[in-house]
């Protein structure tokens, strides 16, 4: 969809969307549009019992006196509550309403309602909530009816800051490039993404400015990885790790780094999954696909920061050649690891790739990104991402990151109790700490291999898909991810 913007003015065809808040009152522009009308809007208000709370509509069709098709009055709730969530969500349900409607263009015409944003603000909030919400992930489909395909193709926002509008969304618009990339690649199947075509995706961003490097397990193999080396050695498909990098800061600046998981696709290997559901796990890449898709945002956009990002590319597959519970791995920081259950096969990508990550490029900090418990979704849902750290600043930034940008995070405990319950009787370590806390162990495990380095881990095995519809997206991948870590970068390390 194309999202443009202009001086306000009412529109001669088409959509035409304007708003209201709680306790009934018409904005400025939608007071215009209902004196164009002859009252019709205050009159189907009163008639439908409409106050203007958050998600509320009203649609006319064809009113008289203006030349639209759709007149849609769309409610935001208290003007003193209004946030950038709030219009996020009052663009995408424009999105929603109209996307295969059979509207071809929407003319949306926004005011400023509150002291929390400024009008250019509130015009490009409404901007990125029209564009999340018309992503479809529908190149599979072919047979699907006339009557369900998207028609909706431009959205034109109305506001007095359109230049400064349309200035501030250029960057807003290449974030959003990078949540849609995510979104492709976690709703690709396992026949598709796999690690040796995933490579050569992120191979092909070269394009957008990125350093790429891909190691084979050759490679991998000299370097002693024999953690994330293990995890592939089931599957027919190479196992791979992809170096992304992006030069935007001063010379001499450390990078951030991002560090993904990418099991492309996760039977359990020989502790295999349940039959029931297991087509979901072609979505256990989902870290890799948010690190990826924030590469891409950050290049998109140029931003003024070093940056790495590394994902670990496996297949955990049961064979002959597979990995068994009981086996001892030797990762490439040298330490040793009894692989108690095979399905625990994340962490042993990323503590290789962490330790890679650390070694190389002696970055500022890191961070992880990973499906990788269903505990975390047993202890918050679907609601927050977890996240891991014993760096105070490092939590306060992410925290604050993800209220800004909606992808919503919560702190997770990180202790040496926890730790000890993955020390193990004939190696190093263990790969998982029993029945309890398994997402606190699991993260004290990473912990091990960042080398004193700050970082903090994500488990967003709750987040990246849905079952159901949100806000922002449809059912499938959410994208979840890439805007909490811009955001991240932006807020507190990114230089002006």
């Amino acid at each position: 969809m194309q999202i443009s913007f202009s001086a306000p003015a009412l529109p001669d065809a088409g959509t035409l969307v304007v708003f209201a808040t709680d306790p009934f009152t018409l904005t400025a522009q939608a007071q215009i549009a209902d004196k164009a009308a002859g009252g019709a809007l205050s009159r189907a208000a009163k008639v439908n019992r409409f106050n203007g709370k958050a998600g509320e509509s009203i649609t006319l069709f064809f009113p008289d006196g203006l030349d639209v098709e759709r007149l849609i009055l769309i409610g935001l709730g208290a003007a003193d509550k209004l946030d950038r969530s709030v219009l996020e969500a009052a663009g995408a349900g424009i999105t929603k309403q109209l996307l295969s409607s059979g509207a071809t263009k929407v003319t949306v015409l926004a005011d400023k309602l509150s002291d929390n944003l400024d009008e250019a603000d509130h015009a490009v909030a409404l901007g990125a909530g029209l564009l999340l919400r018309s992503y479809r992930f529908d190149k599979y489909r072919t047979k699907e009816p006339e009557s369900k395909k998207p028609t909706l193709k431009n959205a034109s926002i109305g506001t007095s800051a359109h230049a400064e509008a349309k200035k501030r969304f250029a960057r807003e618009e290449a974030v959003i490039s990078g949540v849609f990339l995510t979104r492709d690649l976690i709703s690709e199947p396992a026949n598709i993404i796999h690690p040796e075509s995933f490579a050569d995706l992120i191979t092909g961003l070269q394009s957008d400015g990125l350093e790429i490097t891909v190691l084979g397990e050759k490679e991998m193999s000299e370097l002693g990885m024999g953690a994330l080396l293990g995890v592939g050695q089931g599957s027919t498909r190479e196992s791979k790790l992809a170096i992304m990098r992006w030069n935007g800061g001063g010379k001499d600046d450390k990078p951030l780094a991002f560090v993904g998981k990418g099991v492309t696709f996760d039977t359990g290997g020989i502790s295999l999954k349940p039959a029931a559901g297991m087509e979901q796990m072609k979505w256990d890449m989902g870290g890799a696909g948010i690190v990826v898709g924030l590469m891409k945002a950050l290049a998109s956009r140029k931003a003024k920061i070093n940056a790495v990002g590394v994902v670990g590319l496996v297949e955990n597959m049961p064979s002959g050649s597979a990995q068994r519970p009981g086996d001892i791995v030797t990762s490439m920081s040298g330490q040793t690891i009894e692989v108690l259950n095979t399905d625990a096969e994340g962490r042993l990508v990323l503590a290789d790739a962490l330790w890679y990550t650390q070694k190389t490029f002696s970055p500022k900090l890191m961070v992880d990104l990973a499906t990788l418990t269903g505990a975390i979704i047993v202890s918050l849902g679907h609601e927050y991402a977890g996240y891991f750290t014993d760096k105070e600043d490092l939590s306060d930034q992410l925290y604050s990151a993800g209220k800004a940008s909606g992808d919503k995070v919560w702190r997770m405990p990180v202790s040496d109790a926890y730790d000890k319950l993955i020390d193990c009787d004939i190696a190093d370590m263990k790969n998982i700490g029993g029945k309890g806390a398994g997402s606190i162990t699991a993260a004290q495990f990473l912990k091990r291999f960042t080398n004193g380095v700050p970082w903090a881990h994500i488990d967003v095995a709750g987040m990246v898909w849905s079952e159901k519809e949100g806000a922002l997206f449809d059912k499938g991948a959410t994208g979840f991810g890439v805007r909490l870590l811009d955001r991240f970068i932006s807020g507190s390390y990114e230089s002006d």
